[in-house]
């Protein structure tokens, strides 16, 4: 027997509700066993002509008759796998592209949604997002970044729109309903009132960093795609960030053009807050950031491997972002009330977002002929 599609679930269930009724006999009557063998054959026939059932064999799934191609999936599930030489076993790779599926669809479910409430993101909105993501490059750069994500424009373009699809739905239907109270707050301190109690100083640092170990420039996540490839090359780069610093240049807009380190170039060489004892890992850091007052950077610093003070394999420069002494920090510290503010919006916006998901897939027919073909196939 094949797997039952997701449109035929409700209409089985109907199916099974009606042959128990008739089984029994609505009035007590009693059915031979002749009958019941008909009424069974019956049913398994409709169950297989479901599952037998033809369609385009480019046709992944459909939602709501809306097609999910082949070549969608094909193109996430190249994507995944990048300029990876180990290939997934023939059982890894199906259990990829269902997941890719899965998503495919979750997504078309949504877009659906929001263009009937009419919040399809417009021609100006995916160009202006568009232009954002273009003007730190050339148009040869820009065409280099999508090669190496093996998109085209119209590839980009989907996306955006799809993305800020996205957002407008959930802003509407979902953020729109999160309401965080100042007693939400308090009680939220007051059962987490010992996490705020801080054990030792703490700092929150950013960081731009230069390596001279050679890497594909595409693998550094700058969006300069800017990289050394030696010592001398690193020594020449880490210094002219450090003059337009000393110039006056935005830290955060050149981590995210030039660091090379692909942890915390995207967010403008964010580190996060970092505990003294850890900072104190690093004689050399610890003693040049505890000099520095909020705002200030340090000077360029070596990098060492792991275990190995000897040579650098690159150079960094620290801002400290804020310090935090130790002790027990009060609600009445607005970075205490920030956080718990965002906390409490981030939990409840999931929430409310998987609740939302699993109605709109309940309200939704989809079929899922992928998935239908491997449990037909057998492995």
């Amino acid at each position: 027997m094949c797997a039952l599609p997701a449109s035929g679930r409700r209409e089985s269930r109907e199916k099974s509700l009606l042959s128990s009724k008739v089984l029994s006999g609505a009035s007590g009557a009693r059915f031979s066993h002749r009958t019941i063998g008909f009424v069974c054959a019956a049913l398994t026939l409709a169950l297989a002509a479901g599952c037998g059932r033809s369609h385009d064999a480019n046709v992944m799934a459909t939602v709501n008759g809306k097609p999910i191609m082949r070549s969608e999936m094909e193109q996430v599930f190249q994507a995944n796998l990048g300029d990876s030489h180990q290939q997934p076993s023939a059982e890894q790779a199906q259990i990829m592209r269902l997941n890719i599926l899965r998503e495919l669809i979750d997504t078309e479910i949504v877009m659906q949604r929001a263009a009937k409430l009419n919040l399809t993101a417009t021609d100006d909105e995916v160009q202006e997002q568009l232009n954002q993501y273009k003007a730190p490059f050339t148009p040869e750069e820009f065409q280099k970044r999508l090669d190496a994500q093996h998109m085209t424009l119209d590839d980009l373009k989907r996306e955006i729109r799809r993305n800020r699809t996205e957002e407008k739905l959930f802003n509407k239907e979902i953020t729109s309903r999160i309401n965080v109270t100042d007693a939400d707050i308090g009680a939220y301190y007051n059962a987490h009132k010992a996490e705020f109690d801080l054990l030792e100083p703490q700092y929150h640092l950013a960081q731009i960093m230069v390596t001279s170990i050679p890497e594909p420039p595409q693998q550094v996540g700058n969006l300069q795609n800017s990289k050394a490839m030696n010592d001398a090359e690193a020594k020449r780069k880490i210094e002219m960030l450090h003059n337009r610093l000393e110039a006056g240049d935005d830290f955060s807009s050149l981590a995210m053009n030039f660091s090379e380190s692909p942890n915390t170039s995207g967010n403008g060489g964010d580190m996060g807050t970092i505990a003294e004892s850890q900072l104190r890992q690093d004689p050399e850091v610890y003693a040049a950031v505890t000099k520095l007052k909020t705002g200030e950077i340090t000077d360029i610093l070596p990098v060492y491997g792991p275990g190995d003070t000897k040579k650098p394999v690159g150079y960094a420069i620290y801002k400290l972002l804020d310090r935090e002494a130790a002790g027990q920090r009060q609600l009445n510290d607005p970075r205490v009330q920030q956080f718990i503010r965002q906390q409490l919006r981030d939990s409840r916006e999931q929430l409310l977002k998987n609740a939302y998901l699993e109605m709109l897939r309940d309200q939704a027919r989809v079929v899922n002929y992928y998935a239908e073909e491997i449990f037909r196939n057998g492995v």
